[in-house]
């Protein structure tokens, strides 16, 4: 028996039957899942899986649990986790490493975690924990001791974390919008909440508190995080806003690229222009924030060394003793920006001296 007949009884392509068997992403778990079975039922044994599991001690296993609002199936089409992923199997081929991934659904989190450390398909661990408690990652941990966290930090777990340095990009947003004159400043934040978001909100607020500033309660708007398009939602919250008699922020910052792409898209449907009527920053520098009209100003985040730094951290020194590592912010102005006009200041070049 061939691929090609496990994927004829699977019903599915010969790709889908070879990413099941390599462990990568780019099939849902339910899709892999049933390969798997049709394979086990038919008597046939993949070579690739029979290499991943022999050649164990070359191996890291990239750990994502997903469908909590944020992280989604699909998570490898996020851009963001998209980028962070390429960067990481790009360090491991480097390395001499191989990178397998395994899918965690949270409403199974503890089943599915057993499951994963049953199979011991990898010497070492990167958890993507955008999305997880501590109490998640410290269960994660004590099944898979030799692991590295992605994208978030509990500072009183004996664990290995690489965190952004999010309350230092929040700060450059709110540092820039001050310099260049805005003080009648909105905030849109995500309606799904998680460490990061909650840094980057205290980042920006102590930015504009240390300027005498403050975002006026009706300009606080949430959204979802993770749609790229306009959303009716906001549409509705931005209408309400300004039917309330209150006048439109000169600028936004959002928790993250995708809220302000959506953004901009919501207000350009609603007459809004960016950035000659309201100006918008961003936060992650995702590929597509180069691709919009205007071009999106935003933080960086140096997705490319912090796949570098777990990968190391792993392969290194098999994650002898525990290291907490914040990865800083570059701040990146583009074409969503402009000095508000009613200051008298349109057309003059933005002040970034401030940025430390």
């Amino acid at each position: 028996m061939k691929m090609e007949d496990i994927a004829k009884l699977a019903n599915v392509s010969k790709a889908a039957v070879s990413l099941a068997f390599s462990g990568k992403p780019g099939i849902g778990p339910d899709t892999r899942e049933r390969i798997l079975q049709v394979a086990y039922e038919a008597g046939y044994s993949p070579r690739g899986r029979e290499v991943a599991i022999t050649k164990v001690d070359k191996s890291l296993l990239f750990l994502v649990c997903t469908n909590s609002g944020i992280i989604l199936e699909e998570y490898y089409q996020q851009p963001f986790f998209k980028e962070l992923i390429h960067f990481i199997e790009e360090r491991c081929r480097q390395k001499g490493y191989s990178l397998i991934f395994s899918t965690v659904d949270v409403e199974f989190f503890q089943r599915d975690i057993q499951v994963v450390a049953d199979e011991k398909r990898s010497v070492g661990t990167i958890v993507l924990g955008t999305n997880l408690t501590r109490e998640q990652i410290r269960d994660i941990h004590a099944k898979l001791p030799n692991l590295v966290v992605l994208d978030t930090c509990f500072e009183t777990l004996p664990v290995q974390f690489i965190q952004i340095n999010n309350v230092m990009g929040a700060y450059q947003a709110g540092v820039y919008l001050s310099n260049i004159g805005h003080n009648s400043i909105g905030y849109i934040a995500s309606n799904v909440r998680i460490h990061n978001f909650e840094e980057r909100k205290r980042g920006f607020m102590a930015a504009l508190s240390e300027r005498g500033l403050m975002v006026p309660e009706a300009a606080h708007l949430s959204v979802a995080p993770t749609i790229l398009t306009s959303q009716d939602d906001l549409k509705r919250q931005l209408t309400t806003y300004l039917e309330n008699g209150h006048s439109m922020p000169t600028a936004w910052f959002c928790e993250c690229d995708y809220i302000a792409i959506s953004a901009m898209k919501t207000m350009n449907e609603l007459g809004i222009r960016v950035p000659q009527d309201t100006s918008v920053i961003g936060f992650d520098n995702i590929n597509e924030s180069m691709v919009v009209t205007p071009e999106l100003t935003t933080i960086h985040v140096d997705k490319e060394r912090m796949a570098s730094l777990a990968v190391d951290l792993l392969t290194d020194a098999l994650s002898q003793g525990t290291s907490k590592i914040i990865v800083d912010t570059i701040f990146v102005e583009r074409n969503s920006c402009a000095a508000p006009v009613d200051r008298g200041l349109a057309g003059q070049k933005p002040d970034s001296s401030g940025l430390d």
